[in-house]
């Protein structure tokens, strides 16, 4: 298919073309079409939508009638049930759980490992039911953060300073009229951030703070809410954080235990973060935000006995991402969603104390996405909905390496989804066709892929009481081999093949509010079943490493979970958070060799989140513990490869009060309570105690 533009916006016109027609058996063809209308027109494409204005998208008047302002006073019943098992943690209580990044926030939600390499600026990733990182899509408002390299997304860069709610779901996210890539993943990490609330009363909100503390950190932050008008408002966020990472750890040779000092990771980091927003009503709304991260931090290398660690090795990052959205539901049933995005990553990666015959490593990778999304939804009745949705992503990585691949990879999925309530009956279904076509400047590039993957999810209420709810799902997902993991190495291998899930849960949820000594109380159990095949191995070697897919494996889980608040008089309130996880994850690929059954690297059995508190008007005192049981670090599971289990506690203090008229946020944190010695990665050891300190004013 050619396609030729005259104009921008016959190219816009011309895109939305190329999705309907996308799902057709010439798939192929519609792909390379739009390929190269990306490659000559990319930067008008990119900004298009931004600069299309809402009103001439779609000219319909505004019906709309303002309401007076209604306060409603209720329990506050925690809201878990869902078709789909999903956790949730808002603003309000991020300062409960000493967080202070979305690693931080989520580190207590049942079933989730956060891998971390410890310090300030170290990687912090997260794994969801024993599938690793690459199985689990981060969400910036709605629309996927992408690493087509590694795959992963460092969650320790994520500040909250911006973030209003952050949610967890398994499978994917209940709202049917999703982006298409809101469907492709065994999990879904939702981070939203906050939108502004102004009025003509009060048309401004400016917040500024600084968080201080050990480690020598200094993190001052600034966020600017504006009103331009009944239907204009913007939202600015700035900081910069700067720390020496310098932490004590203790090590033992097998006689002695010393106290060591961990040098060679500072960090020096700084985030701009706008977004401009547009609503004629709460059906018709639209925005543009804009985001740039810059980063240089040390990685301090792995701790081995009689070795000093490399202090040497260094990491630059340079982020930036736009991206466009547009919402429209009309009244006769019908709700529409696009998306755009365009997304440039650099990385500079410094160790010269690499073994290689170069007299080490100086890499630099550049990676850029272009992204565009379009979601329709209609209710054929009130209480069944049906939509389509169909993205369409185009990434390439550049990199200064001898022989390097210079891959690019286009994306194109379609989505068709269904919802209906019965009543105590509630029905969902997907089926997500994902279409992948790579192409390489030098060797080979790995085989086009055309996958279909069904989802079924049902929840019922069987009793009167519509606080009780059984639910339950079924998911055939996959994740494809990253860059790296295909192109980047001495030995490459292009015939890997995706890693394929099949995924069943079935849970319970009861929720009750009460009238007596507790005000609330929430319960979920999930007993879930992961089983895969072709999983995707990395095998080191002594200069670089090669990937290859190794066999199948078996994960049986139970997630479980209480909350409750309890009035204690005086104004007293209890607060009780409790989170548990079981997690067998086992290695079934060859019943003849010596790792068959053995759990697999990095996943504990046994873990358990405690959140308690304490608060009475302006003050609250918090609690929050982490207790994982041992696990290994190498599939042999031999006792050199034990990792043993750990207990860490942490505490706060929290002030809100005013100080004048001026709302004021006041904590003291104290991390790892009892200064206990652990390891979440081998070799490298996590802080003792440390203490934080922030202060926060509105204006």
């Amino acid at each position: 298919m050619n396609v030729k533009c005259s104009s921008d916006t016959a190219c816009f016109h011309s895109i939305l073309f190329l999705y309907a027609v996308s799902f057709t058996c010439n798939m192929k063809k519609t792909v390379t079409g739009f390929f190269k209308l990306i490659r000559h027109r990319a930067g008008s494409l990119a900004l298009l939508l931004f600069f299309i204005t809402p009103d001439s998208l779609f000219a319909q008047s505004d019906t709309s009638k303002k309401l007076n302002e209604v306060k409603v006073s209720s329990a506050k019943a925690q809201q878990l049930q869902t078709i789909t098992p999903s956790q949730q943690i808002s603003s309000t209580d991020f300062a409960r759980y000493n967080a202070v990044n979305v690693a931080d926030a989520i580190r207590d939600f049942s079933g989730v490992i956060i891998k971390d390499y410890g310090g300030i600026g170290g990687l912090k990733t997260v794994s969801v039911r024993g599938l690793g990182a690459n199985h689990t899509a981060v969400l910036y408002d709605g629309v996927q953060i992408n690493d087509a390299e590694n795959g992963q997304v460092d969650l320790g860069k994520l500040n909250l300073n911006n973030v209003q709610a952050i949610t967890l779901y398994n499978g994917q996210p209940t709202d049917i009229c999703q982006p298409a890539r809101s469907f492709a993943s065994a999990s879904v990490l939702s981070v939203q951030t906050i939108r502004p609330g102004l009025n003509a009363a009060k048309p401004y909100l400016i917040t500024t703070g600084i968080k201080t503390g050990s480690f020598g950190l200094i993190n001052p932050y600034l966020q600017w809410q504006q009103r331009l008008s009944n239907n204009w408002s913007f939202i600015i966020n700035t900081y910069t954080e700067n720390a020496n990472g310098r932490y004590k750890y203790l090590i033992n040779d097998g006689v002695n235990t010393t106290t060591q000092v961990r040098i060679g990771s500072n960090i020096s980091a700084q985030q701009a973060d706008g977004t401009l927003y547009w609503a004629k009503s709460d059906s018709n709304k639209f925005n543009i935000h804009i985001n740039y991260y810059n980063s240089d931090r040390g990685l301090p290398g792995a701790v081995i006995l009689y070795t000093p660690p490399s202090t040497s090795q260094r990491l630059w990052n340079r982020d930036f991402f736009s991206q466009a959205g547009y919402e429209h539901i009309w009244k006769n049933g019908f709700h529409l969603l696009l998306n755009s995005k365009f997304t440039q990553t650099y990385l500079h990666y410094f160790d010269p104390d690499f073994p290689n015959s170069t007299g080490g490593l100086d890499q630099h990778f550049t990676q850029h996405e272009f992204y565009q999304s379009a979601a329709l939804s209609y209710h054929i009745m009130p209480n069944w909905e049906v939509s389509y949705a169909a993205d369409l992503s185009v990434n390439n990585l550049d990199a200064d390496i001898t022989n390097f691949h210079y891959p690019t990879r286009v994306t194109v999925l379609n989505v068709l989804a269904t919802n209906i309530n019965l009543n105590k009956v509630t029905l969902q279904a997907s089926l997500l066709n994902t279409n992948i076509t790579e192409s390489v400047r030098t060797g080979n590039a790995t085989a086009p892929r055309n996958i279909f993957s069904p989802t079924v999810m049902a929840t019922v209420k069987p009793f009167n009481d519509q606080g009780f709810q059984i639910r339950a799902f079924y998911k055939y997902i996959f994740r494809a081999p990253t860059f790296n993991e295909l192109y980047y190495g001495f030995a490459t291998n292009t015939n890997l093949k995706p890693e394929f899930t099949n995924q069943y849960d079935l849970g319970a949820t009861y929720t009750k509010n009460l009238a007596g000594l507790f005000e609330y109380i929430s319960l979920t159990a999930d007993a879930y079943y992961n089983n895969v095949t072709n999983k995707i191995v990395y095998i080191p070697n002594l200069y670089s490493g090669y990937s290859q897919n190794f066999g199948k494996v078996d994960i049986k889980g139970l997630d479980a979970g209480i909350k409750t608040l309890a009035r204690l008089g005086n104004d007293y309130k209890a607060l009780l958070s409790i989170n548990y996880s079981y997690q067998n994850a086992i290695n079934i690929t060859d019943p003849t060799s010596s790792t068959y059954l053995n759990q697999l690297p990095y996943i504990p059995k046994n873990t358990v989140a405690l959140n308690a508190g304490i608060n009475r008007g302006k003050v609250g005192i918090y609690y929050n513990q982490v207790i994982s049981s041992s696990r290994y670090y190498n599939n042999n599971n031999l006792p050199d490869d034990y990792l043993p289990a750990y207990a860490i506690s942490d505490a706060s203090v929290v002030y809100k009060g005013l100080i004048g008229h001026l709302p004021v946020t006041v904590s003291a944190d104290a991390n790892n309570l009892f200064n206990k010695s652990y390891v979440i990665v081998q070799s490298y050891p996590m802080p003792g105690r440390s203490y934080r300190f922030s202060f926060q004013i509105t204006i």
